[in-house]
């Protein structure tokens, strides 16, 4: 379910969420009409079947909520059954290009998914979802998906319809832990998770584990017993090296019981760079395997061996760098007034758009798109400059940072380049990007475009994680850029997906 029908919202914030995906759909149907020169059907049509569509939508339960649904809706009422009467009208033409909006398709696609045997995944954690989409890539079905950020379960739910509501939880994992049986009926093959962990830095006072600060940390520890998969990937960021050890020891503690018996598990680790995985972004995580006691001894596995063969996997992959996740996407100016970021403009972008570069070639973009040709455009619309930090941007060179003397009368951080350096910072266009980051919500100052005066637009930073374009990121302007930047590379988790079916 993607629409909660009108008469069940409880609140503003369902009422929130109602709006953004009603402005989608009406955003989907304009820019349909708008690629193939189709006249939008009348808002004053009549339409006989117009409840049931809304009905086949989920918005509406019958037709006596239309008053109610105009209440709901405001000024985007008439735009909204006007777009719903286009997509009436094109039904057959549109393709699948709304069946994510509407509930009675994603169960369709739900009842079918259920009835094929599939590899089955668990992700805590799981952000907008990159991770487990690498993993579907390679032919996992996700059985429980799970983060404490409602933006990013809104995000994540809209991008994969395959998945029924009740599998993508939005919450703390403490209050899940202990009944993951609720969520999940079968045995599970893989875990994947990215437990963020605050207190590895001063780890020499106290286990990792046992710092009230890496109680996230914990809880993942405590579902993989729970759970007792077969293999489990954690990712972390690489400052975490320092207690890597302490988390194998802990691993290698667990007593997962599955079957009357009860299994350990066999771990290790391995610093991973994005850039080798053939993703335009230098990106160092830290990735530990662990291989259950019974997997591995059936299969003569060691989680350094799956790691080598991760590693070996990328020898002779393609290198791109910033300028192919940049091709094929039309220039943006930044706007230069306040509080603008929500608001579509031909020149400073739009949440949804055609994409005038559809069918150019850029192998890249072919990775990352698994070779469909994508025309539209989604979340490219360039971010607020103020007049300071315009200038700055314009003098800067590709490879200036805070510190050159270029923008030293005008650098309002002048004083504290000793620890604000990279503050500002114009991208090189002819090298993987540098990390992107889930800062980027509080500026871009750090990814400055190398050719346009402006920084990344979340797009662009999409682009550079790997995520494919047709990959819609909900919620405000700036929170794309956490969901974004928090994200695991979906190209880089194929990858290591690829490797751990081969033992499945």
């Amino acid at each position: 379910m993607i629409f909660k029908p009108v008469s069940a919202l409880a609140d503003k914030t369902e009422k929130s969420i109602f709006l953004e995906l009603a402005g989608v759909y009406i955003r989907l149907v304009e820019v349909f009409c708008q690629k193939n020169g189709l006249e939008p059907v009348p808002s004053e049509a009549g339409l006989p079947e117009l409840s049931g569509e809304l009905c086949s939508m989920g918005v509406i339960t019958c037709g006596e909520e239309l008053p109610l649904l105009g209440e709901v809706l405001g000024s985007q009422y008439v735009r909204f059954l006007q777009a719903v009467k286009t997509a009436i009208r094109y039904r057959n033409d549109m393709g699948g290009l709304l069946d994510r909006l509407y509930n009675s398709r994603r169960k369709k696609l739900q009842d079918r998914m259920r009835q094929e045997t599939s590899l089955s995944l668990v992700d805590f954690f799981c952000g907008a979802g990159g991770l487990s989409l690498g993993f579907i890539q390679e032919g996992f079905h996700v059985k429980l998906a799970n983060d404490i950020e409602d933006v990013c379960i809104r995000t994540y739910r809209y991008n994969h319809p395959e998945l029924p509501s009740g599998q993508v939880v939005q919450g703390d994992i403490k209050e899940i832990v202990d009944r993951t049986g609720d969520y999940i009926d079968q045995d599970i093959d893989v875990v994947v998770g990215g437990p963020p962990c605050q207190g590895f830095s001063e780890a020499n006072r106290q286990r990792v584990i046992d710092d009230p600060r890496n109680k996230l940390y914990k809880y993942f520890v405590k579902a993989v017993e729970q759970i007792a998969p077969r293999f489990v990937v954690m990712e972390n960021v690489k400052g975490m090296l320092k207690v890597a050890d302490q988390v194998v020891e802990d691993y290698s503690r667990l007593r997962a019981g599955k079957n009357g018996e009860n299994y350990s598990y066999l771990v290790d680790y391995r610093i991973l760079n994005s850039q080798y995985f053939s993703v335009a972004q230098s990106r160092e995580r830290l990735i530990y395997i662990a291989v259950r006691s019974d997997v591995a001894a059936e299969k003569g596995l060691t989680p350094g061996g799956i790691l080598d063969e991760i590693e070996a996997g990328c020898q002779g992959n393609p290198a791109y760098v910033l300028t192919d996740a940049l091709e094929d996407i039309p220039a943006l100016k930044a706007p230069r007034i306040k509080n603008q970021n929500e608001i579509d403009s031909e020149t400073c972008g739009k949440k949804i758009d055609v994409n005038p570069f559809e069918h150019h070639e850029n192998a890249y973009l072919d990775l990352i798109n698994q070779g469909r040709k994508i025309p539209w455009l989604f979340n490219h619309k360039a971010r607020y400059l103020s007049d300071v930090n315009y200038e700055i941007y314009r003098r800067l060179d590709q490879g200036d940072d805070a510190t050159n003397e270029k923008i030293r009368d005008i650098m309002p951080y002048a004083h504290r380049n000793h620890c604000f350096k990279d503050k500002y910072y114009k991208l090189i266009a002819d090298r993987p990007c540098r990390t992107i980051t889930a800062h980027l919500k509080m500026d871009c100052h750090s990814h400055i475009h190398p050719y346009q005066v402006r920084s990344l637009t979340p797009r662009e930073a999409a682009r550079v994680q790997s995520f494919p374009d047709d990959y819609l990121f909900l919620g405000a302007y700036l929170k794309t850029y956490m969901e974004i930047g928090n994200a695991v590379p979906p190209v880089m988790a194929r990858a290591i997906a690829k490797v751990i079916r081969g033992y499945l």
